[in-house]
């Protein structure tokens, strides 16, 4: 697995097969790393790799990707992360394709840079209905074990990281204004949990101008379904 050193940042990533390219955004939470994938009950590596060049990568201090821990650290340090790996490969306009955490982080490039992205597939987006709690619970615990790794960071500062991640409402990434400018076409799997809720896949399907909205698609009675219709989404918006 190649390594992209940025400063004191070092990036794990893969590239696999050929074609144009999707930037895949792992789910995981705060573990978000690509080997995550085959766990999924649909998996981008096994289903898309016959036709696309696949980018994936371990987001900082996630997997084998190393970062500082500070107490600035949010959102758009992901973004910066995910956007200079792009800049590494020489990778102009690709597809973006994220699951759980990977909503966030699609939402926040497409904010950032959305003359890079032609599409953005969203598998059950992770968010906020009525309590941050969970998420909350979910960095707390993946801070008390990462810490120990990290003397340059505070237990301040790693409180002050988690509430810029996930201290937030709607989206975290982004507000419902940002979500309601957002031109790129967009394909939405809704979630149906407290980390990914399905209040939130359809608000944002309601928001965003040019949606494509699914709602059951990762039972295993959905999954041939689903195959095509993110195929189908990603060769209709790719370039000929």
């Amino acid at each position: 697995m190649p390594t992209f050193v940025n400063g004191p940042i070092q990036l794990h990533y893969d590239i696999e097969g050929r074609g144009y390219p999707i930037f895949l955004l792992a789910p995981g939470g705060m573990r978000s790393h690509n080997d995550m994938w085959p766990n999924m009950p649909w998996n981008p590596r096994a289903q898309l790799v016959a036709d696309y060049q696949l980018i994936g990568m371990d987001q900082r201090n996630a997997g084998q990707s190393v970062a500082p821990v500070s107490s600035r650290d949010s959102w758009s340090s992901y973004a910066s992360d995910q956007l200079a790996l792009l800049d590494h490969l020489g990778v102009d306009e690709c597809h973006v394709l994220g699951m759980c955490i990977g909503g966030p982080f699609v939402l926040q490039l497409l904010k950032t840079a959305p003359e890079r992205f032609r599409s953005a597939v969203l598998l059950q987006p992770a968010g906020v209905d009525t309590t941050n709690e969970p998420l909350l619970e979910m960095f707390a615990q993946w801070a008390e074990a990462t810490a120990p790794n990290h003397p340059e960071a505070s237990e301040a500062d790693f409180a002050s990281f988690g509430d810029r991640m996930w201290g937030g409402e709607f989206v975290l990434s982004a507000t419902r204004d940002e979500v309601a400018a957002c031109e790129t076409p967009m394909l939405v799997m809704m979630g149906n949990d407290q980390y990914h809720p399905q209040s939130l896949s359809r608000e944002i399907a309601e928001l965003a101008p040019n949606v494509t909205f699914v709602e059951r698609w990762k039972e295993p009675e959905f999954l041939e379904r689903t195959d095509a219709t993110i195929k189908q989404f990603l060769a209709e918006h790719s370039p000929s």
